[in-house]
């Protein structure tokens, strides 16, 4: 009998495994070269399938499968598609506005004020420079213009990039009524494939259900609301005639989706309308930003209360490292996407306790 037929057995098999790891390496890296430039367009269209979901239930039995999935996806693009046209747009305007003004050296400034020469440290460089800019912009640009290169190229970056995501944002609602479509072979998948991830049934359920629970969360309480009080105070600042309504409306945007009260934006804003608009419309223009500052307590708590809490620095840091890496689609996906991978890693550190 051959003593060495054993050993090659073995290292035929290993040859074998070894083949087939990598043919499933380079095939789910061909795959990921494919899928790569559309993640976050996908993962965003999944969170609002995710969260359109319950609708689709209750609609189906009318409407059906197909007429419910249809409706939503309809409405949603034609909601989203208006708003967000002419919030990017004002924006972009208004960036490649501020861009053009300032290569044209074409901008006035008012003197520094008095007080700032007093503050303690910074106080007197602050005031030179300011002196500087109002009294000869071409000479302060010639010694800080190597400073402002970057944020101007960023800037015109990032409007340049608004059109693609807004297109991006409408068709995910496009994308999302197609995967509520095929919701339950969607779940039926998560399900197997948590069930052989983690090797319990009951425990992919769990995991399934919690998912779910922080994406509504996340998506209605923290999204969804700064997403309504902004399109809400941004219509107002269109309203009332503000240049920069689509800058203010983006930032009202992102401070709602960090949770940082809204009156640190309204308050300068009305103070302004009030020394350049007549009385009247100056006190409309109040009360509307009270009534929509006041509708954050009866919103949060409503949409909230669904999901679980998650701290304000993870939203935080999803917010701004979506917005870099993705633009306006990440500044959404961003702290949805954090938020359930920091509610499933506590979930994690539960189940195998030190």
């Amino acid at each position: 009998m051959d003593e060495k037929a054993p050993n090659r057995g073995r290292s035929s098999t290993m040859i074998d495994n070894a083949i087939r790891v990598g043919l499933v390496a380079l095939l789910v890296y061909a795959c990921a070269r494919i899928v790569l430039p559309f993640a976050f367009l996908l993962i965003w269209s999944a969170i609002l399938a995710v969260i359109l979901y319950p609708l689709h239930l209750r609609l189906m039995p009318r409407l059906g499968n197909r007429g419910s999935a249809l409706l939503i996806g309809l409405i949603g693009v034609v909601l989203m598609l208006g708003p967000m046209v002419i919030a990017v747009t004002s924006l972009a305007t208004t960036l490649y506005s501020l861009i053009s003004t300032l290569q044209s050296q074409d901008i006035s400034i008012p003197q520094p004020p008095l007080w700032l020469d007093g503050t303690p440290l910074i106080g007197k460089k602050l005031t030179e420079i300011w002196a500087l800019v109002a009294s000869n912009l071409p000479a302060a640009l010639a010694k800080y213009g190597h400073l402002l290169s970057g944020p101007l190229a960023w800037l015109a970056t990032f409007a340049g990039g608004l059109a693609v995501g807004e297109l991006s944002f409408v068709l995910s609602f496009a994308i999302a009524g197609v995967l509520i479509l095929y919701g339950k072979e969607a779940a039926t998948f998560a399900h197997r494939l948590l069930t052989r991830v983690t090797g319990s049934n009951e425990r992919a359920e769990q995991l399934v259900t919690l998912t779910a629970a922080t994406i509504r969360g996340v998506g209605l309480g923290v999204v969804g609301v700064a997403l309504i009080q902004s399109s809400l105070l941004g219509l107002g600042f269109f309203a009332i005639g503000i240049q920069a309504a689509g800058p203010l409306t983006l930032i009202a945007l992102i401070l709602g989706i960090m949770q940082v009260p809204l009156i640190l934006l309204t308050l300068p804003v009305v103070g302004y309308v009030f020394i350049h608009e007549a009385t009247q419309p100056a006190v409309i223009f109040l009360i509307w930003n009270i009534g929509v500052g006041l509708g954050d307590n009866i919103l949060r708590p409503l949409m909230l209360g669904r999901g679980l809490n998650v701290p304000m620095p993870v939203i935080l840091m999803g917010v701004i490292g979506g917005m870099i890496v993705d633009g306006l689609l990440g500044l959404f996906v961003g702290p949805v996407l954090l938020a359930v991978s920091y509610v499933l890693l506590l979930e994690w550190l539960q189940q195998h306790p030190v």
